[in-house]
């Protein structure tokens, strides 16, 4: 079965009690539920994993086989290298997912280091971010496998 990360960086395991203004209200586990019914929907599976520890995510992301990758990589946007550096040796398609609009906010958000190696960039949904997220690497690897 087609698997899919979705990792979850630093302060993320806060949602719902973050400034809901800018963070939603939802927490990580309903956000994570709601993917899970998405990817039963679309026959795939995906596996989650949150850290606040750029060592703890960047084991992760070698430690366990994937065909794409959905990452909210919270502040190690704006300087996690190695974080970089693990995602882009994985040579998989990788979608950055940001609850907030980071084009919107404070001048050091606005640059990813990451954004440079995915897929695409979807910032500004909140939590429905991630849910595009899935269906396009769906999507994806739907269209590949046809070819």
């Amino acid at each position: 079965m087609t698997k899919f990360l979705v990792i979850n960086g630093p302060n993320l395991n806060a949602l719902g009690s973050r400034d809901a203004a800018v963070y939603g209200s939802v927490t990580l586990a309903q956000i994570e539920g709601r993917i899970s019914e998405k990817a039963t929907e679309l026959g795939v599976e995906a596996d989650f994993f949150q850290s606040n520890s750029e060592g703890a995510i960047v084991d992760y992301i070698q430690g366990n086989p994937a065909q794409g990758i959905i990452i909210n990589p919270g502040a190690l946007t704006h300087y996690g290298y190695s974080l970089r550096d693990a995602l882009e040796d994985t040579c998989l398609p990788i979608v950055e997912v940001h609850l907030s609009n980071i084009h919107a906010r404070e001048e050091w958000r606005r640059h990813s280091v990451i954004g440079g190696i995915a897929k695409g960039q979807i910032s500004g949904l909140g939590w429905r971010g991630y849910m595009a997220a899935l269906e396009y690497l769906a999507g994806l690897i739907n269209e590949e496998a046809s070819q």
